[in-house]
């Protein structure tokens, strides 16, 4: 970690500001042994065994300035990184980096950075507000409907012998062909599908109701213009369809044998368990909306500026964190936009309120950090990291944590949750009712604007 770089901050408009940083020679010069030493890898210079060649002489083979080359593209994102955490901001978008000209040996490298940053907040009152705050409540509805889908779960599947219908399962073999030749993953035996459940293709299930055991159908479908596999894109198919078997769904009834094949004595402490669980889980939900409700209070009494070009930065970035999030979940971006009709334009221009409210929630908890003298001890910032790993960091992986700078930002984390602690716990509950007659601002139990699933929350 190139921990010696240097920053210094000029404040520009528009919250944005320009860094210019400064790599020590040592660090440089490191930097262009070590791509020297990498280039050597693949070169072979009489005298030398391979991936053997000195530094020194692959830079006299090479050229310092190619080198060099090599090194700050290696080196550029550590540098940039470094430059940020010297400089103490909170970047926002992207930056612009303008490298200066190339230092010969035994120089400096400079570079500068231009990028938006975490706008600040003028407080008002952010202490000792009044929030609305829902009561926790299980209904007999919810109990039920949770009831129901343990039902739905220890079901079994009986044999029947009569035309399927809507709700059954039927067991089948099928072959699909395209213009009457079979096609790659178009076969299947002793395959379970569940008619009126809306997995397979449109008009598949459809074509299946009313089939008998032994029956033979032919179903014809059209697969969708954004199937997943592009050479089925619109295209109509032939499937031979051979019914073995027609299943019917069979709930168990509801008595105290379900309660006991649930763990449970009597029917009732089923439902007793169920509404506790129930209890608890809407009492976190309140919990979570009422410190967001009184964030938001304590924004509504700040003055924030926020530059639309920040907005802007902002949302492409919730776009680009949640297309990222998709990736790993096996979703490209292009399969998404397909799905959700939209473009990317589309969706960062829908996410801007989101952002704003993102910016304005972030500025006013840095400010409340700084106003009340938030700094995470050590050991608290160690049980944050705990929390996340479910294990202590010994001393080695501390050492890379700091000295990967990921230690500072894990106690900026935790200082900005220690200030949404400060304003949750010293608000006064107040009813719903008497939030929404004071106030327009979103309160619990009203729907939340859109896209409000999405807000960012300190740690998140």
């Amino acid at each position: 970690m190139a921990a010696d770089v240097t920053a210094t901050v000029t404040e520009l408009p528009e919250s944005r500001v320009r860094v210019q940083a400064e790599v020590p020679a040592t660090e440089v010069e490191k930097r262009v042994h070590q791509a020297a030493r990498e280039l050597g890898r693949s070169m072979r210079i009489p005298g030398f065994r391979a991936g053997k060649v000195p530094p020194p002489v692959i830079i006299k083979r090479v050229g310092r300035e190619a080198v060099l080359d090599e090194a700050v593209r290696d080196s550029i994102a550590m540098w940039y990184s470094a430059a940020i955490g010297a400089a103490q901001i909170v970047p926002v978008g992207e930056p612009d980096l303008d490298i200066s000209d190339r230092p010969r040996e035994g120089e400096p490298l400079r570079f500068s950075i231009e990028i938006g940053v975490r706008p600040k907040a003028t407080l008002g009152q952010y202490k000792g507000l009044e929030v609305g705050r829902r009561e926790p409540e299980a209904t007999d509805e919810a109990i039920d409907a949770e009831v129901e889908e343990l039902r739905d779960r220890t079901a079994k599947l009986e044999t029947v012998e009569r035309a399927a219908q809507s709700g059954d399962f039927v067991v089948t073999d099928y072959v699909g062909t395209l213009d009457g030749e079979p096609f790659a993953g178009g076969e299947g035996r002793d395959q379970m599908i569940e008619l009126g459940s809306g997995r397979l293709v449109p008009g598949f299930e459809e074509q299946l109701t009313g089939a008998q055991a032994g029956e033979e159908r032919t179903v014809t479908i059209t697969f969708p213009d954004d199937y997943g596999a592009d050479d089925l894109k619109g295209r109509e198919a032939q499937f031979a369809v051979t019914v073995k078997e027609v299943k019917e769904k069979q709930l168990p009834p509801l008595d105290d044998d379900l309660a006991i094949e649930a763990g449970f004595d009597t029917l009732e402490e089923l439902r007793a368990d169920v509404r506790e669980r129930l209890a608890k889980s809407h009492e976190e939900q309140i919990e979570a909306e009422f410190r967001e409700a009184a964030l938001d209070s304590a924004v509504a009494g700040a003055t924030v500026d926020v530059p639309e070009q920040l907005v802007e930065a902002r949302s492409q970035e919730l776009w680009d964190q949640m297309a990222h999030s998709l990736s790993h979940q096996g979703i490209s971006k292009d399969a998404y936009l397909r799905i959700s009709g939209r473009t990317e334009e589309q969706i960062v221009a829908e996410g801007r309120e989101d952002a704003r409210r993102s910016l304005e929630r972030e500025a006013v908890l840095a400010a409340v950090v700084e106003a009340e003298g938030i700094d995470p001890n050590e050991d608290e910032v160690l049980e944050a990291v705990e929390r996340v790993t479910g294990r202590r960091p010994d001393a080695k992986a501390l050492e890379r944590l700091r000295s990967g700078g990921r230690l500072d930002g894990v106690k900026s984390d935790l200082a900005q949750r220690q200030a949404l602690d400060l304003i949750a716990e010293s608000a006064t509950p107040i009813s719903v009712d008497q939030a929404k007659a004071r106030d327009k601002l979103w309160t619990p139990g009203q729907e939340r604007p859109a896209g409000a699933s999405q807000l960012w929350t300190p740690g998140s």
